[in-house]
């Protein structure tokens, strides 16, 4: 994994995340805002799959577990596609609140795939 790429994932995942809920508590519908930033995370998350797969062939090794760093990624990838999905099931406030906790899940994921990649020292 790359530092400033993990941190910018973060970051997105965050402010998607506080922003759809705030849109869902004000009572907004999904919308370009909602699902535009869940589209835009998935994005993201597409480009750190790929990034996953080419860095340990150029000297970027992942310390902790392989098995354990794929289930979160691929668990994470999946998240605002099923956010999205959602949104278009449900066209309620409440889709929305739930694409915002899915963006907020995937930020810790992210951390956490991090941490997997970067500190295993047993």
């Amino acid at each position: 994994m790359i530092l400033w790429f993990t941190i910018a994932q973060i970051a997105l995942a965050v402010i998607v995340g506080v922003v759809c809920i705030g849109l869902g508590l004000a009572g907004r519908r999904p919308g370009d805002v909602s699902v535009g930033g869940m589209a835009l995370l998935q994005l993201v998350l597409i480009a750190q799959v790929i990034v996953a797969i080419v860095a340990p062939f150029v000297g970027n090794s992942p310390t902790g577990s392989g098995l354990e760093f794929w289930t979160y990624l691929v668990t994470a990838a999946v998240l605002p596609i099923a956010g999205i999905i959602w949104a278009f099931i449900d066209r309620g406030r409440w889709s929305v609140v739930v694409m915002g906790v899915l963006a907020l899940a995937v930020a810790v994921m992210t951390y956490r795939e991090w941490v997997i990649w970067t500190v295993q020292v047993a």
